[in-house]
């Protein structure tokens, strides 16, 4: 099954690569006909892991429309639409993309890494460079940590804004890449006061002066950081990316990842997939944030309990998910998430779904969706050929 699963995952990934870069979906869908930043640069991660000559052309061509249509302030656009040589750029719906800006950077330091070329990184230094300035700027406070819009990242119906951890974590994770090729005391330092700054507010029994000293004393920890706080508090639900990207980051104690491992191990086996939700639990009709996830969509209301980020299964997230089971030497558990992913991705002849419903496994969203293919691929090699993600 696995090795079929692989193969499917990579014609996925064949089908859409176009000359200007990974397509989000094979399907002719709105939106997802268009070279995306978040979901490009996770494409480009699995056609490194897959050694594909043509993928990872496909992953540099990503990067090049993402760096053309940069906003001059430093924006990198959420996802840009080409037809006829001309291109139709958003830098986000209802509000901009933070991680849109990170994942590019991430990008960039990834591809130069597996190039075992710095020339690289210099060819995008100037993006790059805007890129981290304009994060600087989001901090509005200058105390470390971005203040994310509401709808500001992937999870973009989601009641997440303030001070996101999945996107701290994403800044630490570009900052190290970058700084795996300049070399900077400046960049260790800002590593290491964002770094403090996290165990200082997601974590309980921390040392240093809180953010929100009212809010966090009211908060009760559980073996996983929150997803987020605000001026308005803490939103204390799992954050199944975010809580992935810790562990292949290393923040925390030992202690802290170890009980983090655990509660993710027993959330995902106690799952009709076997595979972890993406925010748990789901917010439902009765509890105080259902407003806020009510009215945080365009279009229309697709977040309902255990579907898509609140508290639907993705495998995208799952993949990172199981890359972090592999760095901390889990590969058993690796493989079983590997398996449950290949599983959902199988559904329906290989239909690759963006995500199901925790509760049903009912497929929701987009088909042929390039990302869940990824995922797929990135355990994978992991797995059995040792590729490495810079950290």
């Amino acid at each position: 099954m696995n090795n079929i699963a692989y193969h499917k995952a990579i014609d996925l990934l064949h089908e859409v690569a176009s000359p200007n870069g990974f397509l989000a979906s094979a399907e002719n869908t709105t939106n997802y006909k268009r070279v995306w930043a978040r979901d490009g640069v996770i494409c480009g991660l699995a056609a490194l892991a897959s050694g594909d000559e043509k993928l990872i052309a496909t992953f540099k061509n990503t990067l090049d429309t993402l760096a053309k249509n940069q906003h001059p302030i430093g924006t990198i656009p959420s996802n840009v639409l080409m037809t006829d040589g001309k291109s139709e750029v958003s830098y986000g719906g209802l509000a901009g993309r933070v991680d849109a800006v990170t994942w590019f950077i991430i990008g960039v330091c990834q591809y130069a890494y597996y190039k075992s070329d710095a020339a690289i990184v210099s060819e995008y230094n100037s993006e790059i460079e805007k890129g981290f300035g304009l994060l600087e700027a989001w901090e509005f406070n200058n105390k470390h940590l971005l203040y994310v819009p509401l709808s500001g990242n992937w999870a973009d119906e989601y009641i997440t804004d303030g001070y996101v951890l999945y996107d701290q974590l994403l800044r630490i994770w570009a900052l190290k890449s970058y700084n795996h090729f300049v070399k900077s005391e400046a960049i260790t330092e800002k590593i290491e006061k964002i770094i403090t700054q996290i165990e200082i507010n997601f974590m309980p029994n921390s040392q240093g002066e809180k953010y929100h000293p009212r809010a966090h004393a009211e908060v009760s920890f559980q073996d996983f950081m929150p997803c987020s706080f605000s001026p308005s508090g803490y939103k204390t639900q799992f954050d199944a990316f975010a809580g992935s990207l810790v562990l292949l980051l290393n923040i925390g104690s030992v202690e802290s990842q170890r009980k983090l491992l655990n509660y993710s191990d027993i959330l995902a086996s106690e799952t009709h997939l076997g595979l972890l939700p993406a925010f748990w639990p789901p917010v439902f009709e009765n509890d105080e944030h259902w407003n806020l996830l009510k009215n945080n969509c365009k279009y229309e209301f697709r977040n309902y309990p255990y579907e898509f980020h609140n508290g639907g299964s993705w495998p995208m997230v799952n993949g990172f998910y199981g890359v972090a089971l592999v760095s901390k030497g889990e590969k058993k558990k690796a493989t079983t998430i590997l398996e449950k992913i290949n599983e959902a991705n199988g559904i329906e002849d290989f239909s690759f779904f963006e995500n199901f419903n925790t509760q049903t496994t009912e497929p929701n969203g987009v088909s042929r969706c390039a990302w869940s293919a990824a995922a797929a691929i990135l355990v994978h090699q992991s797995l059995h050929h040792n590729f490495k993600i810079l950290v």
